[in-house]
């Protein structure tokens, strides 16, 4: 029986594919760097063997699974084409194991990771389900019918994918390290929508996603009107949300979900189109929506002494307005204080006056150097460029986390995509 070795497997989507595997009762192992990383948490768990990257990890017998991160160069890739071992990287090891199940990809430029979560959730409460989601989590369900995924567009890796459904929260521009512009990423979605075998969910309030062609149905879901799936009525209260669905302006139910903000009405009006479409039992659905905890990294919440502090993987001006806007429906009467760390110098380029814009919306604004990547870890611009632009704004260092303690009583919200956790993790040590 062969081994499958994960060449990065702290890597998000690879430690989530490791799980499924691993649950499937197929033998796994991997190798990374020592850092910590809150996705090997998991692995640990379950027993996954996490070896430090060295050439000699790599025997006869193994099936590679190689993370998009590390080139062909890295020593253990290099060391499997000598030993002549099959070698498969991740998005298309992921894009041939999916075709033995109903497949559901959910992609989009913000939103992938929570509707992931919740759809794997709420289909597991009808049907068995395997799903990968981005925030690490994987699970291999024994006779699973449907799988639920994760796809992300970010150099077209969502390409290797043939799903029978895919869900599109929005088109943004995101990755300007790779994408040269809005058409640039509209065109590999139009791609993408071409491959998808069975139906499209689409945000219809999203005038990219409204020119979508595919050679299956389209339907789409938002606030608006012409949208096949709609939400009417909110009802916004600090303990989350209540609405109405429509159903091509027909009444179908009204939902509750335990979460805030309008992005997050969208994301569970998107599964509730596609379990519709599915036909899954409707109270199912709205039990499901109600019991669904979250994914890792998303407005993950706790209290110490006075404070809420919120972990959000937020790195996007639209998803750090939104972040923000969910902290005031939870928490009106509280000052909302926010930790920024911006993740690689393109996007903070790309983005700067963006950045500042959605950070004004917090009562006080902290930032933290930036956040290189493997693929960048320098550029031109520094922290201080985007500090100018935000009234108020100051820096802050792992360190010197104490000026936070001024703000009793407070919402202090960390975001950011690359070691944002120090910061919260600093904090809560002085605190002590």
């Amino acid at each position: 029986m062969t081994i499958y070795h994960f060449v990065g497997i702290k890597g998000s989507g690879m430690s989530a594919l490791a799980q499924v595997l691993h649950d499937m009762k197929f033998q796994v192992q991997g190798s990374d760097v020592e850092k910590h990383f809150f996705t090997q948490d998991a692995l640990e768990k379950s027993g996954i063997t996490i070896l430090p990257f060295q050439k000699e990890n790599i025997k006869p017998g193994l099936t590679i699974i190689a993370g998009n991160a590390f080139p062909d160069t890295h020593e253990e890739i290099q060391e499997a084409m000598k030993l002549g071992l099959p070698i498969v990287r991740y998005h298309r090891f992921l894009g041939d194991f999916m075709q033995n199940f109903i497949s559901i990809a959910i992609t989009g430029a913000h939103g992938k990771t929570s509707t992931t979560g919740l759809l794997a959730h709420t289909i597991a409460g009808a049907k068995p389900t395997s799903f990968l989601i981005g925030d690490g989590t994987g699970k291999g369900e024994e006779g699973a019918e449907y799988f639920v995924f994760e796809a992300c567009e970010y150099r077209r890796h969502f390409l290797s994918y043939f799903p029978d459904y895919a869900i599109m929260t929005n088109i943004d521009f995101d990755h300007p390290d790779y994408f040269a512009n809005i058409d640039d990423v509209f065109s590999a979605f139009q791609e993408m929508a071409v491959q998808v075998k069975k139906g499209i969910f689409a945000y219809g309030d999203d005038e990219h996603l409204q020119k979508i062609q595919a050679k299956v149905p389209v339907l789409f879901y938002g606030f608006g009107e012409e949208n096949d799936y709609q939400a009417k009525n909110l009802v916004k209260t600090t303990n989350g949300t209540t609405f109405d669905v429509f159903i091509r302006n027909t009444f179908y139910d009204t939902f509750s979900i335990p979460t805030f903000g309008d992005h997050s009405v969208l994301n569970a009006l998107a599964v509730i189109g596609l379990c519709h479409y599915e036909e899954i039992d409707v109270e199912i659905v709205k039990e499901h929506l109600l019991t669904f905890q979250g994914v890792k990294r998303r407005f993950s919440e706790k209290s110490v002494g006075s404070q809420i502090l919120i972990d959000d993987y937020a790195h996007h001006p639209t998803e750090i307005k939104a972040t923000i806007e969910a902290a005031r429906q939870k928490y009106p009467d509280r000052k909302i204080i926010a930790v920024f760390q911006p993740h690689t110098f393109t996007r903070t380029q790309a983005f700067l006056e963006d950045f500042a814009e959605s950070l004004r919306q917090a009562d006080q604004t902290y930032l933290c150097e930036i956040f290189g990547s493997a693929r960048e870890n320098h550029g031109k611009l520094t922290i201080q460029d985007l500090q100018e632009k935000i009234t108020g704004a100051e820096i802050i260092s792992e360190e010197n986390t104490a000026v936070l303690n001024e703000h009793d009583r407070s919402v202090i919200i960390f975001m950011g995509a690359g070691d944002i956790q120090k910061f919260q993790e600093s904090y809560e040590k002085q605190l002590s």
